[in-house]
């Protein structure tokens, strides 16, 4: 990995490779431990006995939340901003405002949640959802555009078969819910859905294709990313179906989802500076 950086600033040593990668993957652990000590639920005596999980474990898993979601759109941005990543800027801004959204709307839901004491079917929270699946989706599918994909045929079987296995899943576990009677929460429910899966199937051709390329392993967290946000969301789906409360062990996945974000901007930064400095040399030579 790269420790080349301008040291003008006294802020950039600390924003080495190294550094960021440990940082994301210690927000990981810790949110993990977080999850696994804290979420079994406690009866109240204020509701009867009801076992229900502490407020203050909740506030906490919104905490981990934001901070992966922010953390991941500020690193994404920054790969925008510079002029030396091999991938389109374009990309990465699409991806960091996907990543802000997701910030947005989970700082919104929480509120309405904790701070409201609400759980209605459709906030103000779902249109910050919504601009996440459309930017995310278009900037993974314009990373997937702007290189040359080439799969054998066993890698389509399976991106079909992930696909398809995802598409029975996620409807399967929207069986479970109960009808709506507001549109609008039938049709975001469906959007919700179909932009899982997609970015599913994105995840998955972009696992098949990068593997083994200058820079495939930014791209494998990425996928990994997509992967870790179809899981959470299908078992908040599923969960739904239930006597749901915040804050379940694989919502944890929610956290994995932006810190693999973050992880990728970070490599593919560190690959970029790599990639022109080596031809920078071929051309010395």
């Amino acid at each position: 990995m790269s420790r080349s950086y301008d040291n003008s600033s006294p802020v950039k040593p600390l924003l080495t490779t190294p550094n960021l990668v440990f940082a994301c993957f210690s927000w990981a652990v810790l949110a993990l431990l977080y999850f696994l000590l804290f979420y079994a639920k406690i009866p109240d005596p204020a509701q009867g006995g009801i076992e229900v999980r502490a407020p203050w474990y909740v506030i906490g898993t919104n905490i981990f939340e934001a901070v992966a979601y922010l953390g991941a759109s500020l690193l994404c941005w920054r790969n925008w901003r510079s002029t030396q990543m091999v991938s389109s800027g374009k990309v990465w801004l699409l991806i960091g405002l996907g990543m802000f959204a997701y910030f947005i709307g989970g700082l919104v839901f929480g509120y309405i949640e904790i701070g409201l004491k609400q759980e209605p079917d459709v906030s103000i929270a779902d249109i910050f959802f919504v601009l996440t699946y459309l930017c995310l989706g278009a900037g993974m599918a314009l990373a997937l555009l702007s290189r040359r994909i080439h799969l054998e045929a066993w890698q389509w079987l399976i991106v079909v078969a992930v696909g398809g296995l995802g598409s029975f899943l996620a409807w399967f576990i929207s069986q479970k819910e109960q009808a709506s009677t507001e549109q609008i929460a039938f049709f975001l429910n469906l959007f919700y859905i179909v932009s899982d899966v997609v970015l599913l199937i994105i995840a998955t051709i972009m696992l098949l294709a990068f593997w083994g390329g200058k820079v495939s392993l930014s791209w494998r967290m990425i996928a990994a990313a997509a992967f870790s946000l179809y899981i959470a969301d299908m078992w908040f789906k599923f969960a739904q179906g239930s006597d749901y409360q915040s804050g379940d062990l694989l919502e944890v996945f929610w956290v994995f989802s932006g810190v693999l974000f973050g992880m990728g901007a970070v490599l593919e930064y560190d690959a970029s500076l790599s990639l022109k400095r080596r031809d920078r040399g071929r051309k010395r030579t």
